[in-house]
């Protein structure tokens, strides 16, 4: 019964699914890994790797506002400067960029200045990418 213990948690700890799943800290999700970084007048800018959907995007900026910056689930978050195809990044900001409609739309996008959530749906895709199969 030991050796039969032993093996179901060495299978458990060497699968890919258990891999995902503990993530080794802020920024690592499955299927891709965000990366954030400050930039001038608290604007963050978010670069994924392993993926260019909009969700990893909100998931890492929505991520380091609550577990780094201490936000409220309540807080918004806007996109400042819009994804470009070449360089692969977002920047956003806690504040809303000026003279830019802000109603936020019905698609998940992060290409549109003034796009917002906030940073609890944001980070909420982090979790949606769990049940992710790879299929995209």
């Amino acid at each position: 019964m030991r050796v039969l213990k032993i093996a179901a948690l060495a299978a458990f700890a060497v699968s890919p699914v258990s891999a995902q799943g503990i993530g080794i800290g802020i920024g690592a999700y499955p299927g891709f890994k965000t990366t954030v970084t400050p930039m001038n007048n608290g604007v963050y800018e978010v670069a994924v790797s392993g993926s260019s959907a909009p969700v990893s995007y909100w998931c890492g900026i929505g991520d380091f506002a609550i577990r780094t910056l201490r936000t409220k689930a309540t807080q918004r978050i806007y996109i400042v400067r819009a994804y470009e195809k070449g360089v692969r990044t977002v920047q956003f900001s806690l504040t809303p960029p000026d003279g830019v409609d802000t109603t936020p739309g019905y698609s998940v996008t992060v290409k549109r200045v003034g796009e917002n959530m906030s940073a609890g749906s944001a980070q909420g895709y982090c979790f949606d990418n769990f049940l992710d199969f790879g299929f995209r």
